[in-house]
């Protein structure tokens, strides 16, 4: 079909018209309605607001898992200890899907590191109150503790008639004693399983005796207070680590102390009358500081670890070795020269200890020491003689704690309370170390 000139020329203005309408509705396609684009904004910036409280409250979730951490003791990147119980980070995911890493981080793994490290720290800082650290470095301890003794004792001097009516003289005496010491002891590892000690106590001794019939009344009372102090009796140790703990065994350590005669021995202490008006106060004219013969201890000392409890247990031996002096006696014109074999002592303790975190553990135990008794031997006697009432038996529970300081130093305290007639009322310790 041709089409004239004439019908062209009518037809133009149609063919334009058209195109104008589709080249307007290619525009209107290419840009969109003004609504929209709003939407879309809003749309971007709640992604945004909801991305952010996403974020805050990533970060309140790691805050919370890293303070729990450190609570239960956890040490190390603060990332890993942060991690969450499935084992992805978001944070760290959302960097994994950026930049991919060359290996795939063992959660796992990272988290048994951490945990091992904590047991170790929890169990090395246990062990300093009970068997030293076997580190090739010198430590320094220095402690003071404080006894106090309160006994009494009711003194009958007479005799019973018709077996109702006592006939003579009571008294009650009374002591009430202190006991400080102060200690200063140096300790270095040679391997890490030997370890040498040496230490060197500053005793102050201070005792109040009390006793009726002051005037020759029996309500009347008396008292005398005698004081000493001076080097006690220093000590060479050392330490062996026999087993290093492991799935089967536990650590097993033992130790060998060697203590030497330099405090002032308790024999020949003379007995004086201190108050004039009252014969029954009887007192030592001076106090000892040591034990005045060398003593050899054996230990054997098990730790075992379930975390976060700690279980120990302690036997000992201790051989006194017998000695000659020139004057046992304690009456003051009289001489009496004799060999003193002192009591051997078994001890026995067994405890448990709780790590509360890397820093701090407390500890609960309990201790016993049981002496035989005394025999003395004067020249000339074939055999040796008992001394009455010179067994002991001395048990103690203790409760104690310690805490590292960020510094190195580890402060200790330690309070015993005597469960038998033979131990001290209470015993508080106080002790610091720092090894270098």
């Amino acid at each position: 079909m041709s089409m004239t000139p004439v019908t062209a020329a009518r037809s133009a203005p149609w063919f334009l018209a058209a195109a104008l309408a589709v080249g307007s509705m290619d525009t209107k396609a290419a840009e969109p309605p003004a609504d929209v684009g709003d939407q879309l904004k809003a749309l971007g910036e709640k992604l945004e607001a909801q991305q952010a409280e996403i974020d805050r409250l990533h970060r309140q979730v790691e805050d919370l898992e890293l303070a729990q951490a450190r609570g239960r003791g956890l040490s190390g990147d603060p990332q890993s200890a942060s991690a969450p119980p499935g084992g992805t980070d978001t944070g760290a995911a959302a960097t994994a899907q950026a930049t991919p890493p060359a290996e795939p981080l063992q959660v796992g793994q990272a988290q048994r590191a951490e945990d091992e490290q904590r047991r170790e720290q929890d169990k090395a800082l246990v062990v300093r109150e009970h068997a030293p650290l076997f580190e090739r470095k010198f430590t320094l301890d220095s402690g003071f503790t404080w006894s106090y003794y309160d006994r009494r004792q009711l003194t009958l001097s007479g005799f019973l008639a018709l077996d109702a009516i006592f006939l003579g003289t009571i008294n009650l005496d009374q002591s009430k004693a202190s006991l400080e010491t102060f200690d200063i002891t140096g300790r270095y590892g040679l391997t890490d399983r030997l370890s040498l000690e040496a230490s060197l106590p500053y005793v102050f001794r201070d005792t109040r005796f009390v006793s009726g019939g002051a005037g020759g009344a029996s309500t009347s009372l008396s008292e005398v207070s005698v004081s000493s102090h001076g080097i006690g009796d220093a000590s060479l140790a050392a330490y062996y680590q026999i087993v290093k703990e492991n799935a089967r065994w536990p650590d097993v350590v033992g130790s060998l102390r060697v203590k030497a005669p330099t405090g002032r021995d308790p024999f020949g202490l003379k007995l004086i009358q201190a108050n004039g008006d009252n014969t029954n106060l009887i007192v030592p004219a001076d106090l000892p500081t040591g034990s005045g013969l060398w003593s050899v201890t054996g230990n054997v000392s098990v730790l075992r670890t379930y975390d976060p409890v700690i279980l120990f247990g302690n036997v000992g031996y201790t051989w006194n070795r017998p000695g000659n002096f020139d004057d046992i006696s304690p009456v003051l014109t009289a001489v009496a020269p004799a060999r003193v074999s002192l009591g051997q002592v078994f001890q026995l303790s067994g405890g448990v200890a709780i790590a509360l975190n890397d820093r701090a553990a407390i500890s609960l135990s309990v201790a016993t020491a049981m002496q035989a008794a005394t025999h003395t031997r004067a020249p000339g006697d074939p055999k040796d003689s008992r001394v009455p009432g010179s067994s002991s038996n001395s048990t103690a529970l203790n409760i104690g704690s310690s805490y590292v300081l960020p510094s190195g130093w580890t402060f200790s305290g330690q309070l015993a309370a005597g469960l038998t007639p033979d131990s001290p009322n209470y015993v508080i310790a106080l002790r610091s170390s720092r090894s270098f």
